[in-house]
């Protein structure tokens, strides 16, 4: 095949091929976009070709699978209604058909239960994994996977890339939807994916705390800058709040009580959803964090933002803010610290102080384990308060 020419399905983009292939009018609903599209990884008119073919195959069974999926049964109106099953018991056309879940239809069935009212990243997430399985594996029927299938799964995820961590989440996902699906439809199913081995620390950098020595540094240099960055790096370093939350906040947020102190209210807003249920919390403002956030409340404008750079579409653009932040602090922290290393440094912070264990998980809006942190509404401000003067 001549290299000057593009092999079906595909386009080049710097020398590299990537596949295309626009999804059909009448699957558009089972898509997120139009058109699939991604790197080939090859520069090789020749393998571009092979992978290309390969893929569109792929697709090509898919997409035969969702067109007859709603089509009706080739002679259903012949089939007798308590016809027999292995078994010997009676079972109508339905019952008969119940067996046959593809992994593709687990995971609909997955989303219409579990994923009323959930964030767009939990559907996402659930669509990848399935993604991520009918490209290793094949759809098939849930009691049709083997180990073998899950096994070859493993090795497709750490073929690209995904560090242990990230496996660890993709299967819990596909094990969710399996099973889900699975009692759903009262199959019994002895799952595959569950107990797969792999290096669950492969690929996973330790997270550093901000050692106290550097964290004065930083605050120091963000006094001198004294902008909107600076400001959130300062709120951060003295809350412990995540990133995506502080850059997610509204001046109305920051509520000043009648004895003159500072808090600020972490709560879900439609631009930017909150981790867990107990990530909804309020913190006290302390050092650092009172002084941004005063500077917060004091700049002109019309945003009612925090942070208006970060908010100016429909979702918090914490990653955005993650990489700025992270560039500019290079110069002061040690390396592997990051913005991240805050939140841990302030759980180090409140440690040291021998602040109890479930006061900490209330500042930080951590999980607190046992049943009995369930009941109740925490502790007071002025508690809560008590230890973060402590701690800074």
């Amino acid at each position: 095949m001549s290299e000057t020419i593009s092999p079906t399905f595909t386009f080049v983009k710097d020398g590299v091929y990537y596949f295309s292939r626009r999804i059909p009018k009448e699957l558009l609903r089972h898509y997120s976009s139009p058109r699939i599209a991604y790197s080939l990884r090859t520069r090789s008119a020749k393998i571009a070709d092979a992978r290309a073919r390969k893929a569109a195959d792929q697709l090509d069974d898919y997409w035969f699978h969702l067109r007859s999926r709603d089509a009706e049964l080739p002679g259903k109106h012949m089939l007798r209604m308590g016809t027999a099953t292995v078994a010997g018991s009676p079972a109508s056309p339905d019952a008969i058909m119940s067996s046959f879940v593809l992994l593709s239809e687990a995971v609909e069935i997955y989303l219409g239960q579990k994923g009323k009212g959930r964030p767009a990243t939990f559907h996402r997430a659930a669509e990848r994994a399935r993604g991520y399985v009918i490209e290793a594996c094949g759809d098939k029927q849930l009691d049709v996977y083997t180990k073998a299938d899950a096994n070859a799964f493993r090795d497709a995820l750490i073929a690209r890339g995904l560090a242990g961590s990230s496996l660890t989440r993709v299967f819990g996902t596909v094990r969710a939807v399996t099973n889900f699906a699975a009692s759903e439809q009262g199959l019994t199913l002895n799952n595959p994916f569950a107990g797969v081995y792999y290096d669950r620390t492969a690929g996973v950098s330790d997270r550093n705390a901000v050692p106290s020595e550097t964290l004065r540094v930083v605050q120091s240099k963000c006094r001198e800058i004294d902008d909107d960055l600076r400001w959130l790096v300062s709120l951060v370093s003295d809350t412990g709040l995540r990133l995506a939350e502080a850059a997610g906040l509204t001046k109305d947020d920051i509520v000043r009580h009648d004895d003159g102190s500072l808090t600020v209210r972490v709560r879900e807003h439609p631009w930017r959803r909150l981790k867990t249920k107990g990530s909804e919390r309020e913190v006290p403002l302390e050092g650092e964090a009172r002084w941004a956030a005063e500077r917060i409340v004091g700049q002109q404008g019309p945003s009612h933002f925090a942070f208006p750079r970060y908010n100016k579409t429909a979702n918090t653009n914490a990653n955005a803010a993650s990489a700025a932040l992270n560039k500019w602090m290079k110069e002061y922290v040690p390396r592997g610290c990051t913005m991240h290393g805050f939140r841990h440094s302030m759980r180090d912070r409140l440690r040291a102080v021998e602040c109890p264990a479930d006061v900490v998980d209330q500042i930080g809006g951590w999980q607190t384990e046992g049943v009995g942190h369930g009941y109740g509404s925490g502790y007071p401000l002025s508690v809560l308060r008590k230890w973060m003067k402590e701690a800074t």
